[in-house]
């Protein structure tokens, strides 16, 4: 699996569906067929990223990280 931000292989799994990347420090969750990415701040916030990233994209790229993983 790669980010869709910065296509880094350095992800791992912080959750049933949640996943970071070590590469750019973004936290990806999975919902059914919705992936939501969030900017994790430096107060340990996150802030939503998803304005700048296609749901339909993730489907498409990422299909083995659905809420089965």
């Amino acid at each position: 699996m790669k980010c869709p931000n910065c296509n880094s292989k350095d992800i791992g799994k912080i959750g049933s569906h949640q996943f970071y990347c070590w590469g750019c420090f973004i936290e990806l969750t999975v919902n059914g067929e919705k992936m939501s990415v969030y900017q994790v701040e430096e107060d340990g916030t996150l802030s939503s990223l998803d304005d700048l990233f296609s749901g339909e994209e993730y489907v498409q790229e990422f299909p083995h990280i659905h809420a089965s993983s």
